[in-house]
């Protein structure tokens, strides 16, 4: 195994984890920012208001992206299975 596939099977894998971690993240961000400019807003500053919208707005985006997630994690664990004689000899 040499450093090119070394570098090439990590560029493969951290391109995988953004895929499927990015979406939910830029939900719960957006989701935050937006909470937090009605708190600046309107003053009210409830610990629990923070926190409530992103938890549901991040098992919302599971539920509904989990198909996809888990298509793109199992097109990558097939491209490494498949590449694994490649790999290791």
């Amino acid at each position: 195994m040499t450093e090119l596939t070394i570098v090439k099977l990590a560029r493969e894998a951290l391109v995988t984890v953004l895929l499927v971690a990015g979406p939910i993240l830029g939900l719960s961000l957006l989701v935050g920012l937006l909470v937090s400019i009605f708190q600046a807003t309107t003053q009210l500053q409830e610990q629990t208001l923070a926190f409530v919208p992103k938890i549901l707005t991040v098992l919302g985006a599971t539920v509904i992206l989990s198909p996809w997630m888990l298509r793109v994690m199992i097109d990558f664990t097939s491209r490494l299975l498949s590449n694994m004689n490649q790999l290791i000899g």
